[in-house]
């Protein structure tokens, strides 16, 4: 007759696993940083943009720069939004 067993998780030799709150962490970290490293490209060029652009078609080309980045970083902080949410519902 066999007895029943607790079921044991696997033990991994070598190191040790991330927590799921660790994992929340490294992602929104990652996320913010991305838009915070953006948003400075974007605010450095806006600030810059009096001494850089003399003529309407520098400035033009100077704002022509952020386009890239702007979609960018409006999908970092779109997505770090939702991690936040995710990982908080309450």
């Amino acid at each position: 007759m066999q007895t029943a067993t607790a079921y044991r998780r696997p033990h991994f030799e070598g190191g040790n696993r991330m927590t799921l709150p660790e994992i929340w962490f490294v992602l929104i970290a990652v996320l913010f940083v991305g838009y915070f490293f953006l948003e400075g490209f974007d605010y450095g060029v806006g600030m810059l943009l009096p001494w850089i652009g003399q003529t309407g078609q520098e400035r033009r080309e100077v704002i022509a720069t952020i386009g890239p980045v702007w979609d960018a970083n409006e999908v970092c902080l779109i997505t770090a939004g939702g991690t936040l949410f995710a990982a908080f519902p309450n």
